[in-house]
């Protein structure tokens, strides 16, 4: 008899070839989609973000690949082959690494695990994004001051009252709005510090607490550089290896417009890691009511 794979000539061999055919082209399609992945987060980081010089002649949008490389702590070459859409194998400790270096978000890290086929080592490790939910609390708070801050201390977003209170955070460009770079720096956001020595080291003291837990992230080693490149204070604090874990204060502020703020603070976390907090600052005496009543009328009035 004769078969029907006998006729046709689609024995098991033949099959067997034509599933690898298909295999390869998957994987090629794959690895496309990867590099072209890699590209568009590399372009959109600015070397400020990462603590790198931006320099006279750079011609390409967001980061080079050479640094992105040195950031991840991987070979140039075989970074390049990636973007590339070489066929080369990928272990999941380099990817954890190129998913920090090129900042993603926790959607945009498992599209980097599924798109290479690997089993990501830290899943859910990422910051909660900020979602609309999240940004109509910040709003509805007003006119408190509130706030989203990472375990580095960046801010996330922030209402508008809190766009004011320590100086015009709207002008202050997006890689500098970090509490400690502000405090560090910032000349307007320290003074508006009543007790800034010992409010620097107990952030400072705090960022070295957190970072115990992120020692190998590009990130935190380029703002640690950072700070010790600009701030002599932040270097004397720094050395004395103090540790200070997060808690609740009353803060005092004087805020330029308003004169002085005397806030208690409530961190809210967003998800189940320590990782991103919405911040609340709310007054402690009828005179900080005020205060903040008038700085959120001030605001509003400038819309």
């Amino acid at each position: 008899m004769t078969t029907m794979a006998q006729e046709t000539g689609a024995g098991p061999s033949t099959n067997g070839v034509r599933a690898a055919d298909v295999r390869a082209r998957d994987g090629d399609v794959r690895r496309g989609e990867l590099a072209a992945f890699l590209r568009s987060r590399r372009e959109r980081i600015t070397p400020e973000q990462v603590g790198l010089p931006r320099g006279r002649r750079r011609r390409t949008p967001g980061l080079r690949r050479e640094e992105v490389a040195q950031l991840a702590a991987v070979g140039v070459t075989w970074y390049t082959w990636l973007e590339q859409a070489r066929d080369i194998h990928v272990s999941a400790q380099v990817l954890d690494s190129i998913a920090r270096a090129l900042l993603l978000d926790r959607s945009e890290r498992e599209h980097l695990f599924a798109l290479s086929g690997a089993v990501d080592p830290s899943p859910g490790s990422q910051c909660t994004s900020l979602t609309p939910a999240l940004r109509l609390m910040l709003e509805q708070l007003e006119p408190f001051p509130a706030c989203v801050l990472n375990a580095r201390l960046d801010i996330l977003a922030y209402n508008r009252t809190y766009g004011r209170l320590l100086c015009d955070l709207d002008a202050v460009p997006p890689e500098d709005r970090n509490f400690l770079w502000l405090s560090l720096t910032h000349e307007e956001w320290r003074a508006s510090m009543t007790d800034r020595d010992e409010t620097i080291r107990g952030m400072v003291a705090k960022f070295r607490a957190s970072m115990a837990e992120h020692l190998a992230e590009p990130t935190w080693k380029a703002l640690l550089k950072r700070c010790q490149d600009a701030s002599p204070k932040f270097r004397e604090v720094w050395a004395r290896h103090e540790v200070l874990r997060p808690g609740n204060r009353v803060k005092v502020f004087r805020q330029a417009e308003v004169g002085t703020l005397r806030l208690g603070t409530t961190s809210l976390w967003t998800g189940p890691e320590s990782g991103p907090k919405l911040v609340a600052y709310t007054p402690v005496d009828d005179e900080t009511r005020e205060g903040l009543e008038k700085l959120h009328a001030l605001v509003l009035a400038e819309v």
